[in-house]
């Protein structure tokens, strides 16, 4: 009961959590469109202008143009809505995978479909040997969960039905979405911050940057502060996402674990999938947008603390063992386990006869004959 408790309190808050970064976007939106205003007026003032006029002005341009942003916004999404899944495709090598080519990781995930009520999304397969898989997809009859050639290979039925309902638990819990909506977000201020502070020009040779020779003119007034602060509202916008985008994506793998246990009721599969994976993540060429999408990090050399795409393996285990109830697995360096995840607890053998014999052979002694 307890250990129910503490599984279902770890969900919750994981979603409030998510649910709070999430919202985070939307601020960092109105400061991108500040930011935006503040160029704007910045680079049209008048020689001398001082900043608190500048100022008013763009917090009266982003009063009046709200509007056209969140249309601008609208316009990323509808793209990103129609094009997302081909993209993500192209850019992880995945391809769809038949019932006739893996009839085990199919029957595996129709069962675990079939005992939640749940439609059984596509399968796809990634050519690697890493140990990886991803879901992906935005709404019914589009989700698709894609595993890797070796994950199919060097996991067991239960670790890999184990990983099957992690991913199946991103579906369930409309994850999938909300990492297509954070890329998209981050995407936003990405390209922004190439244009702003690269110096990427927009078509027809429009940028925000002021042309070389107006330098003298604008460094007069409060301009040449404006246009400092804009850059730095675009670059800690841009920073900021990043931040969340990948503080989203650590909260919700917990959660995604935390779901495999209670699909499975087998924590200790889920603790030794996540232990073998550790080792043999590693997609090499996988672009760095997609990282997040995966089980555990393909990147070569993962990032670490606030950078970090996912939580380490010890924390997300850690979590399994005090909201689970699992027991972590020493894997040698080989990949070999150390102690077998099927192998009887300690209280589960204390009704085993101690001096090796068989508990189904007759007992030694006058009640039965010892069998050799």
């Amino acid at each position: 009961m307890f250990k129910a408790y503490g599984l279902y309190s770890h969900i919750r808050a994981n979603e409030l959590r998510s649910a709070f970064l999430l919202a985070g976007f939307v601020v960092l939106l109105l400061a991108l469109m500040f930011s935006f205003a503040l160029l704007i007026e910045a680079m049209s003032a008048r020689p001398g202008a001082p900043f608190d006029y500048i100022l008013a002005l763009a917090v009266d341009d982003l009063k009046r143009g709200w509007p056209i942003g969140v249309v601008a916004a609208g316009a990323w999404f509808v793209i990103a809505y129609l094009f997302h899944q081909k993209m993500i495709d192209f850019a992880t090598g995945a391809a769809d995978l038949s019932r006739a080519e893996s009839p085990r990781v199919y029957n595996l995930l129709e069962n675990l479909c079939i005992s939640r009520g749940v439609p059984i999304p596509a399968l796809q397969l990634i050519e690697s040997d890493a140990l990886n898989a991803y879901a992906s997809g935005l709404k019914q009859g589009q989700y698709k969960i894609a595993v890797t050639r070796g994950l199919t290979r060097y996991l067991t039925d239960a670790e890999l039905e184990a990983v099957l309902a992690h991913e199946l638990t991103h579906i369930r819990n409309r994850d999938v979405q909300l990492l297509v909506i954070a890329v998209i977000f981050a995407g936003i201020f990405a390209f922004v911050a190439d244009l702003t502070i690269r110096r990427w020009d927009f078509p027809f040779g429009f940028s925000p940057h002021r042309p070389e020779s107006d330098n003298g003119r604008r460094g007069n007034g409060g301009a040449a502060l404006a246009i400092l602060i804009a850059l730095f509202i675009i670059a800690l916008s841009w920073g900021a996402s990043v931040l969340i985008r990948f503080a989203l994506s650590r909260s919700r793998e917990f959660l995604a674990d935390a779901g495999s246990v209670e699909l499975t009721k087998n924590p200790d599969a889920m603790i030794s999938a996540l232990r073998k994976i550790e080792a043999h993540a590693a997609i090499p060429n996988m672009p760095s947008r997609m990282q997040y999408f995966f089980i555990e990090s393909p990147a070569l050399h993962p990032e670490f603390g606030w950078l970090a795409t996912h939580p380490s393996v010890d924390a997300r285990v850690a979590a399994l063992v005090e909201f689970g109830g699992g027991r972590d697995v020493s894997v040698a360096a080989s990949g070999e386990e150390r102690e077998a995840i099927d192998a009887p607890r300690e209280d589960e053998t204390t009704f085993l006869p101690k001096d090796g014999r068989h508990p189904l052979w007759p007992p030694r002694g006058p009640w039965g004959s010892a069998r050799r």
